[in-house]
Protein backbone atom coordinates (compact mmCIF):
# COMPACT_ATOMS: atom_id res chain seq x y z
CA UNK A 1 0.00 0.00 0.00
CA UNK A 2 1.36 3.36 -1.02
CA UNK A 3 1.55 6.34 1.33
CA UNK A 4 1.31 8.76 -1.59
CA UNK A 5 -1.09 11.63 -1.00
CA UNK A 6 -2.27 13.67 -3.95
CA UNK A 7 -2.23 17.43 -3.61
CA UNK A 8 -5.42 19.31 -4.42
CA UNK A 9 -4.50 22.98 -4.47
CA UNK A 10 -7.16 25.12 -6.18
CA UNK A 11 -6.36 27.35 -9.14
CA UNK A 12 -3.10 25.59 -10.01
CA UNK A 13 -1.73 23.87 -13.07
CA UNK A 14 -0.94 20.17 -12.80
CA UNK A 15 1.72 18.38 -14.79
CA UNK A 16 0.56 14.84 -15.59
CA UNK A 17 2.23 11.83 -17.13
CA UNK A 18 0.11 8.89 -18.27
CA UNK A 19 1.82 5.73 -19.52
CA UNK A 20 0.44 2.81 -21.49
CA UNK A 21 0.59 -0.65 -19.96
CA UNK A 22 3.98 -2.28 -20.57
CA UNK A 23 4.83 0.90 -22.50
CA UNK A 24 3.00 -0.40 -25.56
CA UNK A 25 3.42 1.96 -28.51
CA UNK A 26 -0.27 2.37 -29.29
CA UNK A 27 -0.98 6.08 -28.88
CA UNK A 28 0.23 7.61 -32.15
CA UNK A 29 -1.48 5.07 -34.42
CA UNK A 30 -4.65 5.63 -32.37
CA UNK A 31 -4.29 9.37 -31.90
CA UNK A 32 -7.79 10.11 -33.25
CA UNK A 33 -9.29 7.85 -30.57
CA UNK A 34 -7.16 9.64 -27.97
CA UNK A 35 -8.31 13.05 -29.21
CA UNK A 36 -11.93 11.91 -28.96
CA UNK A 37 -11.26 10.67 -25.41
CA UNK A 38 -10.00 14.13 -24.46
CA UNK A 39 -13.03 15.79 -26.12
CA UNK A 40 -15.35 13.52 -24.16
CA UNK A 41 -13.55 14.32 -20.89
CA UNK A 42 -13.81 18.05 -21.65
CA UNK A 43 -17.57 17.63 -22.21
CA UNK A 44 -17.87 16.09 -18.75
CA UNK A 45 -15.26 18.01 -16.74
CA UNK A 46 -14.39 21.69 -16.78
CA UNK A 47 -10.63 21.98 -17.22
CA UNK A 48 -8.06 23.72 -19.36
CA UNK A 49 -5.70 21.51 -21.33
CA UNK A 50 -2.86 24.03 -21.33
CA UNK A 51 -0.11 21.97 -23.00
CA UNK A 52 0.35 18.40 -24.20
CA UNK A 53 2.67 16.03 -26.00
CA UNK A 54 1.59 12.60 -27.16
CA UNK A 55 4.36 10.05 -27.66
CA UNK A 56 3.98 6.43 -28.78
CA UNK A 57 3.61 5.09 -25.23
CA UNK A 58 3.04 8.06 -22.93
CA UNK A 59 1.51 11.49 -22.60
CA UNK A 60 2.74 14.56 -20.75
CA UNK A 61 0.33 17.40 -20.18
CA UNK A 62 -0.41 20.49 -18.15
CA UNK A 63 -4.01 20.87 -17.06
CA UNK A 64 -5.86 23.34 -14.88
CA UNK A 65 -9.12 21.89 -13.54
CA UNK A 66 -11.92 24.22 -12.49
CA UNK A 67 -12.71 21.79 -9.64
CA UNK A 68 -9.30 20.65 -8.48
CA UNK A 69 -10.47 17.40 -6.86
CA UNK A 70 -11.70 16.24 -10.28
CA UNK A 71 -8.30 15.76 -11.87
CA UNK A 72 -8.18 12.03 -10.98
CA UNK A 73 -11.58 11.65 -12.66
CA UNK A 74 -10.34 13.57 -15.70
CA UNK A 75 -7.43 11.16 -16.11
CA UNK A 76 -9.71 8.18 -15.51
CA UNK A 77 -12.18 9.43 -18.11
CA UNK A 78 -9.50 9.87 -20.78
CA UNK A 79 -8.08 6.42 -20.09
CA UNK A 80 -11.51 4.76 -20.03
CA UNK A 81 -12.75 6.44 -23.24
CA UNK A 82 -9.57 5.59 -25.09
CA UNK A 83 -9.70 1.97 -23.92
CA UNK A 84 -13.39 1.55 -24.74
CA UNK A 85 -12.92 2.79 -28.30
CA UNK A 86 -9.67 0.99 -29.03
CA UNK A 87 -9.77 -1.70 -31.72
CA UNK A 88 -10.86 -5.06 -30.28
CA UNK A 89 -7.87 -6.88 -31.79
CA UNK A 90 -5.47 -4.62 -29.89
CA UNK A 91 -7.38 -5.23 -26.65
CA UNK A 92 -7.34 -9.00 -27.27
CA UNK A 93 -3.56 -8.95 -27.83
CA UNK A 94 -3.06 -6.96 -24.64
CA UNK A 95 -5.32 -9.29 -22.62
CA UNK A 96 -3.14 -12.25 -23.58
CA UNK A 97 -0.27 -10.71 -21.59
CA UNK A 98 -2.21 -9.82 -18.41
CA UNK A 99 -1.33 -11.37 -15.08
CA UNK A 100 -3.97 -13.17 -13.03
CA UNK A 101 -3.86 -10.28 -10.56
CA UNK A 102 -4.73 -7.73 -13.26
CA UNK A 103 -7.49 -9.95 -14.63
CA UNK A 104 -8.90 -10.37 -11.12
CA UNK A 105 -8.91 -6.57 -10.67
CA UNK A 106 -10.66 -6.22 -14.06
CA UNK A 107 -7.81 -4.18 -15.53
CA UNK A 108 -7.58 -3.88 -19.30
CA UNK A 109 -3.80 -3.60 -19.42
CA UNK A 110 -4.06 -0.73 -21.90
CA UNK A 111 -2.80 1.78 -19.33
CA UNK A 112 -0.37 1.69 -16.45
CA UNK A 113 -2.40 1.56 -13.25
CA UNK A 114 -1.05 4.81 -11.84
CA UNK A 115 -0.17 8.19 -13.28
CA UNK A 116 2.34 10.82 -12.25
CA UNK A 117 1.14 14.20 -11.04
CA UNK A 118 3.07 17.29 -10.04
CA UNK A 119 1.51 20.51 -8.76
CA UNK A 120 3.03 23.54 -10.48
CA UNK A 121 4.39 25.79 -7.75
CA UNK A 122 5.30 28.99 -9.59
CA UNK A 123 5.99 30.53 -12.98
CA UNK A 124 9.51 29.04 -13.23
CA UNK A 125 8.09 25.60 -12.52
CA UNK A 126 5.41 26.15 -15.18
CA UNK A 127 7.98 27.12 -17.83
CA UNK A 128 10.26 24.22 -16.87
CA UNK A 129 7.43 21.72 -17.41
CA UNK A 130 6.21 23.47 -20.54
CA UNK A 131 9.71 23.13 -22.01
CA UNK A 132 9.93 19.53 -20.81
CA UNK A 133 6.68 18.68 -22.58
CA UNK A 134 7.68 20.22 -25.90
CA UNK A 135 11.26 18.94 -25.94
CA UNK A 136 10.25 15.38 -25.00
CA UNK A 137 10.03 13.99 -28.58
CA UNK A 138 13.63 15.15 -29.18
CA UNK A 139 14.74 13.68 -25.85
CA UNK A 140 13.27 10.31 -26.88
CA UNK A 141 14.93 10.59 -30.33
CA UNK A 142 11.62 10.54 -32.19
CA UNK A 143 12.61 13.69 -34.10
CA UNK A 144 15.68 15.93 -34.30
CA UNK A 145 13.76 19.20 -33.98
CA UNK A 146 10.84 20.12 -31.73
CA UNK A 147 8.95 21.60 -34.69
CA UNK A 148 9.02 18.22 -36.46
CA UNK A 149 6.76 16.50 -33.90
CA UNK A 150 3.13 17.13 -34.77
CA UNK A 151 1.57 15.52 -31.71
CA UNK A 152 2.11 18.39 -29.29
CA UNK A 153 0.89 21.84 -28.42
CA UNK A 154 4.19 23.39 -29.49
CA UNK A 155 2.68 25.31 -32.43
CA UNK A 156 -0.01 26.76 -30.17
CA UNK A 157 2.78 28.38 -28.16
CA UNK A 158 4.68 29.44 -31.29
CA UNK A 159 1.50 31.21 -32.46
CA UNK A 160 1.21 32.85 -29.04
CA UNK A 161 4.86 33.99 -29.43
CA UNK A 162 6.00 32.05 -26.35
CA UNK A 163 8.43 30.07 -28.52
CA UNK A 164 10.34 30.77 -31.68
CA UNK A 165 9.73 28.14 -34.37
CA UNK A 166 13.39 27.03 -34.06
CA UNK A 167 13.25 26.65 -30.27
CA UNK A 168 15.05 23.52 -29.10
CA UNK A 169 17.04 23.17 -32.34
CA UNK A 170 20.63 22.64 -31.24
CA UNK A 171 21.87 21.33 -34.61
CA UNK A 172 22.93 24.70 -35.97
CA UNK A 173 26.54 25.76 -35.66
CA UNK A 174 27.56 28.84 -33.72
CA UNK A 175 29.87 31.20 -35.58
CA UNK A 176 32.27 32.67 -33.04
CA UNK A 177 34.02 34.98 -35.51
Amino acid sequence: MSNYIRVFDPNRYYFMTIITGCRRKILIQNVDILREAFKKSKNIYNYQLFAIVILPEHIHMLIKPKVVKEYPEIISCVKREFTNNLDEMIKIDIKKTLSKSKIKKRESGVWHRRYYEHTIRNEDDLFFHLNYIHFNPVKHKLVKKVKDWRYSSFFKFVNMKWYDLEWGDFDHEIDLE
